[in-house]
């Protein structure tokens, strides 16, 4: 059978492409493909503890079965997000942009007569980098996934705080210094429950959504170090098969 192979960030970088056809013998799991790359990408070994893999964009663990046609991605630690956008009515709405995100034509959008409280955080492009100064930055992103996760974040934050509406955008490609990354805005009655989801929503967004940033330095770029997956997010280690898989 074969699978597609989809590499992001600075494993792009470090596999030389960003995707890849792999054949695999019958009834091959995800840690066949692990396995396979790592064989020709040694250094992809020594990173494997914090590298998560999907399949057809959902997280998944290394003895995952795989079948014909499916999507496999290799995700190194997030730095987090034609233009693709997913809204469900108008309690909650993510989108990823490539254009500038207008924070009041959101908001404008998010406020409700029954709201006594509209929470934004903006994430914005600064000048410098541990002393280093930042040129700009360009972001990219495993784009269906990145809106799979932001609505299922959405959507327990909805669950979890007694608010009434969420928005997220997040930009990808170049951004130059004090644009705007990511906005999230929460419309609740009251603004302690407004504080607390927009601060849990950005601080689990940049764990587990597919985005990463490259920063651009005067004397070269680097892709941002990622903060680490959460615990519950299967990571690429595992018992390999010494059943090569062949290309």
């Amino acid at each position: 059978m074969q699978v597609r192979i989809l590499f992001f960030g600075m494993l792009k970088d470090m596999a030389g492409r960003g995707c890849d056809l792999l054949t695999l013998p019958e009834h091959a799991t995800l840690d066949d493909v692990v396995f396979h790359y790592e064989k020709i990408t040694p250094k992809l070994r020594e990173i494997a503890p914090s590298i998560a893999i999907s399949i057809n964009q959902e997280f998944a663990p290394p003895d995952s079965p795989l079948k014909e046609g499916d999507e496999i991605a290799f995700l190194p630690p997030v730095s987090g997000g034609a233009s693709d956008s997913q809204s469900n009515g108008d309690r909650r709405s993510c989108f990823i942009v490539r254009e500038k995100i207008d924070t009041q034509a959101v908001l404008a959008k998010l406020k409700h007569p029954a709201d006594g409280a509209a929470v934004v955080f903006e994430g914005v492009v600064r000048d410098n980098t541990r002393g280093r100064r930042t040129f700009y930055l360009v972001y990219e992103a495993y784009e269906e996934m990145a809106l799979k996760q932001m609505d299922g974040l959405i959507e327990q934050a909805l669950q979890q705080f007694p608010i009434r509406a969420v928005s997220i955008i997040h930009r990808l490609g170049r951004l130059e210094i004090g644009e705007t990354s990511v906005l999230i805005a929460v419309a609740s009655a009251h603004r302690a429950a407004a504080f607390d989801a927009c601060r849990w929503l950005i601080d689990t967004l940049k764990r587990i959504v597919p985005i990463w940033k490259k920063e651009h330095f005067e004397d070269g770029a680097v892709w941002a170090d990622g903060e680490p997956f959460p615990d519950g997010v299967p990571k690429a280690e595992g018992s390999h098969s010494e059943r090569p898989a062949s290309k």
